[in-house]
Parts: structure tokens; sequence; C-alpha cells
């Protein structure tokens, strides 16, 4: 059937769009109405409407769940891969539509964005699983189904039939990956200062602007490409390059030239998600052919982060009796068949489709779990990890994140056994944090839980795709009697940790086997000792001294966790065994998948349960000084989430320099707030190297530094203001509102509690709408984090309220971003593992750093470009003088009340007064 013959029929449905203070309902007759929040839910439970994000409308409606057709779901369909906001704008700008103008403009944008979807999907020439996947869907539910196959040409439909799986199949199509022989050995040529500066300005390009400063960084971090004299002893440069320098193609000039002139791999590494992405868009720079880069550039991350084929099979061939899955199940599978590299944590997976569809059948199909069953797997040739593993071991650029560079040198390897020689660790202020949490151990409920389910699987009534130890290893052990008895011997003593049910029974003094007892007694002790045992946030308390019963039952949980660990050596004895019986005859894969078997056996069994044996054993003595070790209830709104015991280092860069760095050849690590702002330099250092665990190396590292070439003076104010109560809600509401309208948005606004961003949400969003200005909230919105980033970087005068991850995740350049509101000094939060590194490393010195940390880091969200303008406020009067080294030299800090602030903030902007509106905070629903 031509495209001619094809057919656009949208279903004859009304439209709603949802603003902060009314809603607007576009008929099927075509008329509009402007209706109350309470008119717009009732008008939901009556019958389906079209909208765009109906999870997010049901939470700001307070509604369970809502009968919707969803233009995202659409999108979706028609562009898997591809990107929109999910907004009506978003959909507008994506699909080159006439921006809307005002909310009645959204809810017409509604129907005309589907209908230009359904005319794109009828106008393509060759999409062959387009009909097939529909049709699986439609049987499900789907309520874009009949437009769908309309629009491909399907003519007259039957009724729904009966559903079946094998229309969502899309591994069938997939490319299989291809083996390579191993690779070589990196050389030791080094880098010179000249071939850096010259590389820079290749990517720089002839018309480029002359920038010094960023040469003289390239120039600076070459360094740490030059050969190793002495074993353990790498060459360590730390490298701060102020906002505005460049660091990224910085660092890409000499690591791109080491990689070409050894035939090596340089890892570079960041913190967050979002730059990763941002790192390989720079990599375009240096690999501008999309073939090329394919082979060259890689992004990594853990296994946990892609789509596992296995997983999305089984889940589709539940559909049958759980047709409800159908829709998320489809886009997965559109999706999965054009994916570049099958990551839904990033990459070209839209983060509101979890939002949209659930987190089960969408990224909850990734091996979240260590499940995954390698050259065992039907999918295992077509697997997207697989994949990425192989083509990092020929590439010359992988950008990981410091997390998976952590485990995997922790473990000598993850994938392939093999580790990096050259690293460069982006967002290096950080470093801290990423090793804190990988070197750190934790003996709770839901981590015992977990253990069981990779031991066992899945029990009893619970459906799930969960394959426990026996399935993943039985076949490869089949003929050595010693490792079956060693795999029956784990599999009973695993019955000992916690299965469901677990906190029902805790609380209820109900408690089955050695860890729900031991954990019982922890839970007693906090609530015993803790100073607010009704409080809503989570609680602590230190391990000693212990409660009556506490040391008993750490003996028997440790005798009961031996009796798994003593069989699990065993069977990881017996596999290694095999790996060298056999090594004639093992085919590469089969030898690769006992390998990862092994590797699993040591970091979720050795380790782990080592560590756990460890921790209790240090309750009938004391802690080893190198650790923290302390007992929690975690906590969420109230409600007990999990509980058990708890330690960290006390410096985690010990461990990192003992694992990460020291085995390298050279590393790098940078940021633009690698060191702190007490103004002494010798002081500032120190703080870099403690945070980055140069202290603990045997040589020592390079200092560099960049300034900024922004003119901050002349580009920034900064205000704290001195009359405004921080504890009076009412007062620091009141702030934020009058702040966003003198800036005429463009305002981010940070809070030190998710109480207090709620509180500040619902007293200002009916003024904020009613001056024009979209707002939208982190913990309100229902709404991924990257997405509610990517929809304020879009809409200039917008408005983003939201917390640490906020501040640490926005990279806005331009006029979106040109307010921050702090609402207090960010002082750290005082627990057990915050009490025992400030008696470590300087007790009011180590508080004074950490918060100047977090102030400088959210100031320089502030001025991305040399053109752009920003105004700091912080709402505390009780900012001390000692942590403005937090701003950079020359911006003015003034001290002065909220009306200043407000009046001087729109001079600045040029901006004209906007009258508050009169929004009664009690009528404001959210």
């Amino acid at each position: 059937m031509t495209s001619s013959e094809r057919e656009i029929r949208i279903p004859s449905l009304p439209s709603l769009v949802l603003a902060p203070r009314f809603a607007v309902w576009l008929g099927t007759d075509g008329d509009l109405e402007q209706i109350s929040h309470e008119e717009a839910a009732g008008r939901l439970r009556s019958g389906p409407c079209i909208v765009a994000h109906a999870r997010a409308i049901a939470r700001r409606l307070r509604l369970d769940g809502i009968a919707a057709v969803d233009v995202l779901e659409l999108f979706a369909f028609v562009r898997p891969a591809q990107f929109c906001l999910p907004t009506p704008r978003g959909l507008a700008e994506a699909l080159m539509l006439a921006p809307p103008q005002d909310h009645e403009d959204e809810a017409l944008v509604l129907s005309a964005a589907a209908t230009s979807l359904l005319a794109e999907l009828a106008d393509r020439d060759r999409d062959p699983s387009a009909r097939p996947i529909a049709e699986t869907m439609r049987n499900c539910g789907w309520g874009w189904g009949d437009a769908v196959l309309h629009a491909l040409g399907a003519g007259e439909l039957p009724p729904p039939g009966p559903v079946r799986p094998s229309g969502l199949q899309v591994w069938r199509r997939l490319e299989e990956w291809s083996e390579h022989a191993p690779e070589p050995p990196a050389g030791n040529k080094p880098v010179l200062d000249a071939e850096a500066r010259e590389r820079l300005a290749a990517l720089l390009g002839d018309g480029a602007e002359a920038r010094p400063s960023q040469a003289d960084y390239a120039s600076a971090v070459s360094a740490a490409f030059m050969p190793r004299e002495e074993e353990r002893r790498p060459n360590v440069v730390l490298a701060e390059a102020g906002t505005g320098v460049g660091k990224t193609l910085g660092y890409i000039a000499p690591a791109s030239v080491w990689a070409e002139k050894n035939e090596g791999a340089v890892w570079v590494s960041t913190y967050t998600r979002n730059l990763q992405h941002q790192i390989d868009g720079e990599l375009d720079r240096l690999y501008p052919d999309p073939v090329r880069k394919a082979l060259k550039a890689v992004v990594r991350k853990g296994r946990e982060n892609y789509l596992c084929l296995l997983n999305l099979e089984e889940a589709v061939n539940t559909l049958p009796t759980m047709p409800q899955f159908g829709t998320a199940l489809g886009l997965m599978a559109r999706w999965a068949e054009v994916t570049r590299d099958g990551d839904v944590q990033g990459g070209d997976f839209p983060a509101w489709l979890a939002d949209l569809l659930g987190r089960g059948r969408t990224v909850g199909l990734a091996d979240r779990r260590g499940e995954c069953i390698y050259s065992a797997c039907p999918h295992y040739s077509k697997c997207y990890i697989e994949k990425s593993v192989r083509r990092a071991r020929r590439a010359e650029i992988v950008v990981a994140n410091h997390a998976l560079v952590m485990i995997q040198a922790a473990l000598g390897g993850i994938d392939d056994g093999a580790l990096p020689t050259r690293y460069v660790f982006d967002e290096g202020h950080h470093v801290f944090d990423a090793a804190d949490s990988a070197f750190s151990a934790h003996l709770t409920a839901v981590e015992t839980v977990e253990l069981r389910r990779w031991l066992i699987g899945a029990e009893g009534r619970r459906s799930g795709r969960a394959r426990g130890l026996k399935k993943r290893v039985e076949d490869l052990i089949a003929d050595d009697e010693t490792a079956l008895e060693a795999l029956e011997a784990v599999m009973h003593a695993a019955r000992v940790l916690p299965g469901e049910g677990w906190l029902t029974r805790i609380a209820e003094g109900e408690t089955k086997g050695e860890t729900e007892r031991f954990l019982a007694l922890v839970r007693s002790q906090v609530y015993a000792r803790t100073e607010q045992p009704d409080s809503p946030y989570s609680m602590q308390t230190d391990t000693h001294p212990p409660v009556e019963g506490l040391l008993e039952a750490a003996e028997a949980l440790d005798a009961a966790l031996a009796r798994i660990l003593t069989p699990l050596k065993e069977l990881k004895k017996r596999l290694e065994h095999r790996l060298d019986e056999d090594a004639e005859d093992l085919e590469s894969a089969m030898r690769l998948r006992i390998e990862a078997v092994a590797r699993s056996l040591q970091r979720r069994g050795e380790m782990t349960l080592g560590a756990w044996r460890d921790m209790l054993k240090a309750l009938a003595h004391e802690t080893p000084a190198e650790y923290v070790d302390w007992l929690e209830i975690d906590r969420s709104d109230g409600r007990d989430m999990d509980l058990g015991l708890h330690r960290h280092w006390i410096d985690p860069g010990r461990p990192f320099a003992e694992a990460v760095v020291k085995p390298a050849q050279g590393v790098v690590m940078t940021s633009a707030t690698l060191r702190d702002g007490t103004g002494n330099d010798f002081r500032d250092w120190q703080a870099a190297e403690e945070r980055t665990g140069a202290v603990w190396l045997d040589a020592p590292a390079v200092h560099a530094a960049v300034a900024s070439p922004f003119d901050y003076p002349s580009r920034t104010r900064v205000f704290i203001v001195n009359d405004v109560r921080k504890d009076d809600m009412a007062q620091v509401a009141s702030a934020y509102r009058e702040l966003f309208l003198a800036s005429g948005g463009g305002a981010l606004g940070l809070f030190t509690a998710i109480q207090r961003l709620r509180e500040v949400h619902r007293r200002i969003g009916g003024a904020i709408d009613e001056a024009d200005l979209p707002l939208y909230a982190q913990h309100v919105d229902g709404l991924d984090l990257s997405t509610l980033i990517d929809i304020f970087r879009a809409e200039e005068n917008a408005c983003l309220l939201g917390t640490d991850a906020v501040r640490d995740g926005v990279d806005v350049p331009g006029n979106a971003l040109r307010l921050i509101v702090f609402d207090r000094v960010p002082w750290p939060r005082p627990d057990i593992l915050y009490r025992a590194r400030r008696s470590a490393f300087g007790g009011g010195s180590y508080t004074d750093m950490l918060t100047r940390l977090k102030l400088k880091q959210a100031f320089g969200r502030l001025v991305r470009r040399a053109d752009d303008r920003g105004v700091f406020v912080l709402l505390d009067p009780m900012m001390p003088t000692r942590l403005l080294g937090a701003f950079p030299e020359g911006v003015e800090v003034r001290r002065c009340g909220l009306a200043e602030a407000v009046a001087e903030t729109r001079s600045f902007f040029g901006t004209a007064p906007v009258p508050t509106p009169s929004v009664d905070a009690d009528e404001v629903p959210f």
C-alpha cells in the first residue's frame, strides 16, 4: 500500500494541559476551557483524553493513574532513540511546529503533534518492525494502536485479538558483534609539550580564537603521559582549570596523541553521566567521521546500565498473561532495534520514557543484579554489553565513570581482566566521594536480600527474571562432583539470608534466621540510642557499647556467613582449576564466561561476605583505626526502608590510591574546583591532595592551576541576604518569589532539604505561573532529574527548584541560567561519618573546606561562557566571612536586605518591576 493510501486518524478525544493554577481542556468540538485542577481530575476519572506525560499529570493531580492517550508514547514509537522535551513545547520544537505562546496553544499542539507524527509514519518507505510491534501493542490495549496501524496502511481493523509475543522479537534482527585477536600491550612513547599544543590547535580549527590558558593546560597535563620510571610510582598531575579554560579538549589533546603513538587506550572518567555524554560530544572534534569515531571512542558504563536482551525476551513472553505491559515493552522493542549502544541510563534513551512507562519494564530490564549467564545466553553474540566491552578493547579513548573504574581496579578487571594504564579523572573533586562509595561495605537488610536473590534466584510466589547461581554455573561444573557439592552447600547455607517479608517480621519481633535476628537487635539499638525516634529522617547510632544480645547475634551470623563463604570459595577454586586443566580445549567464549563467573564470585562472595564478617567481629572489639562503623535505619517519608551495619574508610583516598592510581602509569585528576579557597596556596593544594588520594602516593604529584578567563567581577553579583529568617518558610518562600520575578526567570533555587523545597514550591507556584514563568521542581514534578534539567535548559525563562544533585548536574550556558538562590549555608550533614572525618582531617577547617566546595560548585554553574551574566543569592545571614573564598577573586560580596538584593538583581538584568501576584498560598495545591 502506498503512502497516499494510508490514513491519518486521530482518536476523537479531548486534550488536557496542566498549568500550576489551572488546567486547559480542549473538547472534541474544538472549544477551549480553563478549568480547576479538581475539575480536571474529575473529568479524567470519567474517561480518557490526549495528554503529554500522563504519569506526571496524575502525580500533580494526586491520582493513582489516569486513562490517557499519551503523545509522548507516539513520539517514542515513531522516532525511537530520538530526543524531545516531554512537554507540548518540546514536542512542537522536535516536530518543527509553531511554538505555543500560552497554555491554550499547548493544548492545540497535542493534536497537531499527533497528526505530524502519524503523517511521518505514513510517509516512511521502509520500517519493517513497525507493523508487527504495533499489532502486538494494539492487542495489549495501546491507545494509539488503531491510529498507528491506519497510518501504516492496515485498512479496516478487526477487533483486537490474542497477544502474540512474536511481534516484539526484535533481537532476531540485531547484528552480531565480531571477535578479534587480543590487543598487544601499549607502548611507552612520551607526549611532548609541542605535540600536545599542536593537537589542541588542530582540534580547535584554523579560525579558532587564541586561548593561551587552554594550551598551557594541555601542556601541563602532558606530564602524565610520560613513561613511568619506577613500579607503583605513576606520573600524577593534579590540574585545576577554571571554568572557561576548555579543559576537556585540553586533556583530550595529549591523551589522543599518546593513544595514537602507543596504540593503547586512555580512560577518561567522570562522576556524572551528563559529563560522560558531553565528553562524547567533544570527541566529535577528534573523530569527525562517525564511522571512525565508533571504532576509536567508546562510552563505557557498568553492566547495570545496559538493556539485557534475555531480560527483554523473558518479559515479552509474559505478555499473553500480563498485557498491561505491552506498551512499555513495545516501545522498548522499537528502541532496542535502533539504539547506538543499548545504554538505558543515558545516550539515546529518553530519560522520560522510564518515568512515563514505569521502571520495571524499561530501565529495570538491565542486568541490575549481576545475573548474567554470559556465553550461555542465546543473545550473547548480540549483547550490547559484550559489544561495548569489545569496542573498548580496541578504542583509543574510553569514556567511563568513577564507579566503574574503581570497582574494575579493585577486582583486577571486570569484563576482560585487563586494566588501563592511563587515566584522566575529570570532576576530580568527586574522586573522594566516588571512592567512599566504591570501597565501603554495608551489612544491611536490603543488601542481604539482594545476595540471597543473587544466590538462590526467584522464590515462592514471586514472579521475576532472577536467575540464581545454580542456573548460571551448573552446566560449567556438570562433571565436577566437588564443585557440585560446593554449589549445593552454598544454596543450602544461603537460606540464612532474609527473604520476602523481612521488614514486617523484624518490626513485629518474629524474625527468621540469624540475619534477621541480628538486624532486629540493630533496630533496637538505634531506636534506644537515637534522640528523635519519631523523626521522618534516617537515624544512626554508634556500634559501641552494644545492646544486650547483639554480640551473640553477631557471632551467630558470622558463623552462618562462613557456611556460605567456605563452599563459595571452593566453587571459585574449582572453576579456576577448570580454566587451567582444560586450557587447550576451552573455546574463547566459554573461557571468558568462566572467568566472568569467577570474578563475580570474588566480588559478590569473597569481598562482600569477607567484609561483613570483619565488621561483625569488630563489634566485640574496637573498629580498626582506618575505618568508621555505625548502625543505621534508613527512612523515607517517616517509613523504615532498610537497616543495618555500615563501614566506611575514614580516608577512602587510601584504597583508591592503592587499587587505582599506583598500578597505573599516568593519571590526571582535574576539575574547576580541585583546590580549597582559604587564600593560603599551600593549604589549598593540601586539600586537593587529600581529596584525590595523592597524599598516599610514594612520589609527589605535579600541581598545575590555570585561572578562568572570565571577568567574574563585571559579569556576576553575589548577595548575602541578612533580613530573611531561614527557619520561617513564609519569609524564605517570599524571597524566592521576589528574586525569581526580579530576574524574569532563568532561576535555579537550591535547597538543603527536600521538605523546604516542597514548601517553597507550594507557596510560590501560583505567583510564578501568573507571571508567565514556567516553574519546575525536583521531588515534585515526578520527572527524571536529567529531564528536568533538559527542560530548564531549553526554556529561557523557566525556574527550577532542586537539591544537591541539581547543583552538580546543571550545565546550562547562556541566559537560561542567570540567577541562583541558595536557601542557607550548605553545611555538611552532622552524621557519624562526618564526625569521624572532621576529627581526622582537622576539625573546623575540614567542615569549612566541604562547605566552600559546595558553594564553589553552585556559583560555578552561573557563568559557562564569556558572555554569560549571573547573580548568586544566599538567604542566610549567618554566612561566615571565612567561607567567602568560595567565590572568585575580585567578586564583590554584598550583605544586604532582601529589598536591596531584589532591586539590584532587577537593575543588573535590566528587568522591569513585576507586581507581586495576589495568590493565596493556601489555595495553591502544590
